[in-house]
């Protein structure tokens, strides 16, 4: 007789921490779920509202490392050092050149200068700095709140609240074998509070698993030491580069340019791609090359490496991800994982509905605790009487969209031509 009295004061314990963390970060779980679906199509977003960074018509093949980077120095020739040159995620898309402390944003935590480079032509169309465009902007205040180091820290603690208000949600779930079916149904005809219950509770139990996947890899990435911890590694976290390589041969008249040490390092993997690849800075300075083989879950930023000396020539170092121990390749997880990278298409549109649903539960739960406590008042609503109007609805939302395409095609033909690119791109993938 004593287990169910101790199960109800156990319940009633969880309901408490479900509901105070909702009331006290609620908003903020919800400012980062709408924040992380928009941040998880950055490129794309930044590409749409940027036209001039599309390539619509690609013609002939990219010009040689040497002369893109060229070009970037030549844009801006008082920024002195390594720069770090990105390939074209797809044909239609620009190579990107970063540079890390920038004069004009030096004493920010993270705000490089970004060069946008048609790599066709070698034509820089145009510089920005992190944190200056919509979408970085985006961005930032997803990772650090727009508060640098303090508000990295702090979506670091929202992550393991999040992930503790995701636990304690499906505990308060889970109703009993008996009557599981009743906790999947949506009410048609109740009261406000009800069909609040309803939506959070279906939309709880569908959004918890990848919550709990994102507010755990987020709580890694705000806090590399604990991941180095767990698994026993060091320098893996995401933006690391690895080991600190330097040159070790006598400086001299012919040094190895971009292209041919991108040659040096197909060598150790012939059938990789080239992602990255990060310029010497000073005469110990070394090529950082980046490349992806096949079966890597990071696609912008993957772990295979091959440092090329600029004097000699020649391969100083190899990092093979195929060689990591299992702490290590589970590291290498977490940021794909987070991002959605590792789930393909198919994956990103998960993750991109599951950020949007803490904006739902919070606003669900809210209303219910609002009508609880006699805030708002409650209501019926009968769905089925307003299905029509619902109907109609979506009919005149479809009207729009064609029509917002229909304007796009024909005003913006480069904007239209990404989209339709984006259709393609995801179709291809699902076929494959």
């Amino acid at each position: 007789m004593q287990f169910p009295k101790l199960r109800k004061l156990q319940r009633a314990t969880w309901l408490k921490v479900h509901l105070y963390l909702a009331l006290s970060v609620g908003f903020l779980f919800a400012l980062m779920g709408l924040t992380g679906s928009l941040s998880m199509y950055r490129v794309e977003l930044d590409e749409l509202l940027n036209p001039q960074l599309v390539i619509e018509e690609p013609q002939g093949s990219f010009q040689s490392l040497d002369k893109i980077m060229a070009a970037v120095k030549a844009a801006h020739p008082t920024q002195y050092g390594a720069w770090t040159l990105e390939m074209p995620r797809s044909k239609h898309s620009m190579a990107t050149a970063w540079y890390d402390k920038p004069t004009e944003t030096f004493f920010e935590l993270y705000a490089p200068l970004m060069v946008s480079v048609n790599p066709y032509t070698a034509e820089v169309i145009t510089s920005r700095f992190w944190g200056q465009t919509a979408t970085t902007w985006l961005l930032d205040l997803h990772t650090q709140l727009k508060l640098d180091r303090y508000g990295w820290n702090s979506v670091g603690l929202l992550g393991l609240l999040l992930l503790i208000s995701s636990c304690t949600g499906l505990y308060l779930w889970w109703p009993g074998i008996k009557a599981l079916p009743q906790n999947f149904k949506l009410r048609h005809q109740s009261s406000t509070m009800w069909l609040a219950f309803d939506l959070h509770r279906l939309i709880g139990i569908l959004s918890a698993p990848p919550l709990i996947i994102l507010s755990f890899t987020g709580l890694l990435l705000s806090y590399p030491v604990i991941l180095e911890t767990l698994v026993g590694t060091s320098g893996m976290e995401h933006g690391e580069t690895g080991r600190n390589i330097t040159s070790t041969a006598i400086p001299n008249n012919h040094p190895t340019g971009l292209s041919a040490a991108w040659f040096v390092a197909q060598s150790a993997f012939p059938k990789a791609e080239l992602r990255r690849v990060t310029t010497p800075a000073g005469d110990t300075g070394i090529y950082r090359i980046n490349i992806r083989q096949s079966d890597e879950v990071n696609h912008r930023h993957p772990y295979t490496t091959v440092w090329v000396d600029r004097w000699s020539g020649q391969i100083k170092e190899v990092r093979n991800p195929n060689t990591f121990s299992t702490g290590e390749a589970f590291t290498t997880w977490v940021w794909p994982l987070h991002t959605g990278e590792a789930l393909n298409a198919t994956g990103r549109i998960a993750w991109f509905f599951s950020g949007i649903s803490l904006f739902v539960l919070y606003v669900s739960g809210l209303l219910r605790w609002l009508c609880k406590i006699g805030k708002v008042k409650d209501r019926m609503i009968n769905l089925l009487v307003i299905k029509p109007k619902l109907l109609r609805i979506k009919t005149k939302l479809f009207q729009l969209t064609a029509l917002l395409i229909k304007n796009i095609r024909y005003k913006t033909p480069i904007a239209y031509a990404q989209i339709r690119h984006w259709i393609n791109k995801v179709i291809d993938q699902k076929r494959q």
